[in-house]
């Protein structure tokens, strides 16, 4: 009797956990279905630790399930003892071998997946050479996993060699932890004129919403920020104060040339509908970045798109997305911009993209595009590669790794700047790292501001080289530009900004050893306003011009050359000491010595108007000034009277100092510009080529 009752309850526990490991499979069902693949792996895991051992069939279909969450969501070594399961199961297809050979790679283990490549390849019912011609035939009718698998073969068989051929990539590579947390940090993004802010995302405990992700099994990524001091000290990361981060996912982002707009990738939570990733945009006002708005690039609303990344020259929105249309996988695109919208969109095609899974594209400012990607040879995971001059390129060891390498941003035109990486992490969270490359390269940095005053930021500088080279270049918030140049090159660098005379400068590029910087200056005279020609200097009491006044004069006759179709009045000023007729007639005497100074250069004098104007016209105190002079405001006119009420002598000779001064001020632009008839003349072609940009407008 007591052993039917122990029959009985043994029965009854197996139907429970029959019972139970089938209501676990049904909500894992569910959860897989949304996208939340770490609630979806808990679920399968318990209903397979419920399942019989002699239930081999079932436990390995239930391996594979597992397996699949584990795969997507980072759990790499859960992953490929989940799949081994399957295997041994005997319930791992094709699909699934080719997943594990993958997570092999992933975790460095080479040998175990050339192993599992050629179980595959067995499996296919072909062998390793057929293979290997019909992807180097590029049969156009190749199954993606045809040929992504003499792929991952070839990375099994060529890492470790690639690996130890680290010296020769010339990266060094740090893991920055003043960034990295307990949870994940990926896609560092440098901003600022001075590369001097990095923002990534993180799942980190300080961001926002207080629930979990079904997806990862950590809180929603929100954006972080940090600042680098002068010293070159970095702050802890602190999430951006605005309205951008949300309890949803906001990560990847990138912005704009001129850093007023940020593109990033939010992801909103549907409890009864898939997650697609989308692309969003935020303005920036003041220090503040605004709310995300939804970019529309397609009415496809069942595929995501994410990771975006504009051109250098802002016109085009590269992304990557799985719609259709694609070489298999996700694939990187890019979108025709045109101001907020949308012109049109286009696959970037091979060589960049594969039947694999492309990735992460990035720009550096030189114009090289770069990207991560699981289908080109590598180690192992998604790997970095770039385009130089149309090749692709992997940079080897140990910028990649047998992880997943991803999300670059660089510091300038230097091949140096940040990733993400989750190498070495049994958790499959990523962390961001430093990388640097030792290479010669060349640059010219430059400012464009105001010749007594500040910088420009709506100034443009164009660029013109005998080789060919040909750029228009907006300026910074801080009125600099900085390009990489080349030896054996002759530049022309043109300082342009509205309401302003242009200003030239020339360098010639000779090769160097190590890497260089030239700096150039372009201070802008004010066409609206008077502008101080500074260091130009007397005899006392005469109007004999000093040795010294030369390199001043010399530099207003090359201004006068470059805005060839300029007049000005040429005046000069004293202070209130003396009569006023003396005044005027030692400041006209003065003017004119300079006008005639201008004349002997070659400027022609119907271009120079010279005037004296004594005390009349005494100096107006620009905002510039009074960072030197502290206790002078902006706006204040040293008049007798203002002077006298100083009181402090030294003040009073340092406004008398201000008072005596030379200045120009523009009295037309079309000097030369019309014949008798009042017709525009036709420039000459030669000047145009390389002297001046083309287009004119934005000349004057």
């Amino acid at each position: 009797m007591r052993c039917c009752r122990i029959i009985l309850i043994t029965i009854a526990v197996l139907a429970l956990a029959a019972c139970g490991a089938d209501t676990a499979m049904k909500k894992g069902d569910k959860f897989f279905a949304l996208g939340e693949y770490y609630d979806a792996a808990s679920c399968y895991k318990k209903a397979y630790s419920q399942t019989k051992a002699k239930e081999k069939p079932l436990r390995g279909q239930r391996a594979l399930k597992m397996a699949d969450c584990y795969r997507r969501i980072n759990f790499t070594q859960k992953a490929i003892a989940a799949y081994n399961n399957a295997v041994r199961y005997k319930q791992a297809d094709t699909t699934a071998l080719f997943n594990l050979a993958q997570l092999q790679l992933k975790n460095g283990s080479y040998k175990e997946a050339e192993k599992t490549f050629l179980l595959l390849i067995d499996s296919l019912g072909t062998t390793e050479r057929k293979l290997t011609s019909l992807v180097n035939s590029h049969t156009s009718h190749l199954s993606p996993l045809t040929s992504q698998t003499i792929i991952g073969l070839q990375s099994a068989r060529m890492a470790p060699q690639w690996k130890a051929e680290a010296d020769y990539s010339g990266y060094t590579v740090k893991r920055q932890d003043i960034f990295n947390s307990r949870r994940a940090e990926y896609s560092p993004a440098l901003a600022g004129d001075d590369s001097d802010q990095l923002y990534f995302s993180s799942t980190r405990n300080q961001a926002k919403g207080d629930e979990v992700s079904g997806i990862t099994g950590m809180k929603n990524a929100d954006i972080f920020f940090s600042q680098k001091d002068d010293k070159g000290k970095w702050s802890k990361p602190e999430p951006i104060e605005s309205d951008l981060n949300s309890e949803f996912d906001e990560g990847a982002c990138t912005f704009s040339a001129d850093f007023k707009t940020m593109y990033l990738t939010v992801c909103k939570t549907d409890p009864s509908y898939p997650r697609y990733a989308q692309i969003a945009t935020a303005q920036r006002s003041d220090a503040s970045w605004g709310k995300a708005t939804v970019l529309d690039i397609s009415r496809d609303t069942l595929s995501t798109f994410a990771h975006p990344a504009p051109s250098p020259d802002g016109r085009w929105l590269y992304f990557v997305s799985d719609m259709p249309g694609g070489l298999g996988g996700y694939d990187i695109w890019r979108a025709e911009l045109a101001g907020n919208s949308i012109v049109s969109v286009e696959n970037v095609g091979a060589p960049i993209n594969t039947p694999g899974d492309e990735m992460f594209p990035t720009f550096r400012p030189n114009g090289d595009l770069y990207f991560s990607s699981n289908g080109h040879p590598g180690f192992g995971g998604l790997d970095i590669y770039c385009i130089e001059d149309s090749s692709l390129v992997h940079p080897g060891f140990p910028l990649n790794s047998a992880g997943d390498d991803f999300g670059m941003t660089f510091e300038g035109l230097h091949n140096r700047g940040y990733f993400s990486s989750n190498r070495g992490d049994a958790r499959g969270w990523d962390h961001i790292y430093s990388f640097e490359k030792s290479e010669v390269i060349q640059t010219v940095k430059g400012w464009v501001y105001e010749q007594d005053g500040y910088e420009l930021p709506q100034g443009l500088v164009y660029m013109v080289g005998n080789d060919g080279t040909n750029k228009k270049i907006s300026v910074h918030g801080d009125g600099s530009f900085e390009e990489e140049i080349k030896p054996n090159v002759s530049y022309v660098f043109l300082g342009t900004c509205k309401g302003f005379l242009n200003h030239k400068e020339e360098l010639r590029v000779e090769p160097v050893l190590e890497s260089e910087e030239y700096v150039l200056q372009f201070p802008l005279a004010s066409i609206t306003a008077p502008v101080l020609i500074d260091n130009i200097f007397f005899d006392f009491d005469k109007a004999t011009l000093r040795p010294e006044s030369t390199d001043a004069l010399d530099k207003l006759v090359e201004l006068l050359n470059e805005n060839a179709n300029v007049t000005i009045e040429l005046s000069s000023h004293t202070d209130n000491r003396g009569s006023d007729q003396y005044n005027e007639r030692l400041s006209q005497r003065r003017a004119e010595s300079v006008v005639n100074y201008l004349i002997e250069h070659g400027i022609a004098a119907d271009r120079l108007s010279p005037v004296g104007y004594g005390e009349q016209k005494p100096k107006v105190i620009k905002r510039k000034l009074t960072e030197k002079y502290d206790w002078l405001k902006e706006g204040d006119v040293l008049t007798p009277e203002f002077i006298e009420a100083l009181g402090d002598e030294e003040k009073q000779e340092i406004c008398h100092q201000l008072n005596r001064r030379t200045e120009f001020i523009v009295l037309r632009t079309t000097y030369g510009m019309y014949d008798a008839e009042g017709n525009i003349k036709q420039q000459p072609a030669k000047q145009q080529k390389i002297e001046e940009p083309q287009e004119q407008e934005d000349l004057w």
